[in-house]
């Protein structure tokens, strides 16, 4: 399996619905951790464009798409927009857990 860097870029003034649907969200990705899917997840900084960045364990880019689909932040139209690009670690400490 490979590793995918998902990059979500939340919709425009959807602050309210991502605050309403977060737990939710969080519970998703909670399974997908235990699964072993989700490697590691988070949202970008306050001073850059909202959107997260998600580190899935997967078969191919169209695997860990599928992987967003039922994201509650995806179904309530929180995402405007998701990018699914192969990631390999090479240096540094996150590279003995993949």
């Amino acid at each position: 399996m490979a590793i995918y860097a998902v990059t979500y870029t939340y919709a425009e003034n959807s602050t309210e619905a991502r605050d309403q649907h977060r737990p939710a969200h969080r519970e998703y990705l909670d399974k997908l951790s235990d699964a072993g899917v989700n490697l590691c997840s988070g949202p970008f900084g306050p001073d850059d464009a909202p959107g997260a960045l998600l580190l899935f364990r997967a078969d191919s880019a169209a695997d860990a798409l599928a992987h967003t689909e039922p994201d509650p932040f995806r179904t309530e139209g929180v995402v405007s927009d998701v990018s699914v690009r192969e990631w390999i670690p090479v240096l540094g400490p996150l590279v003995k857990e993949f």
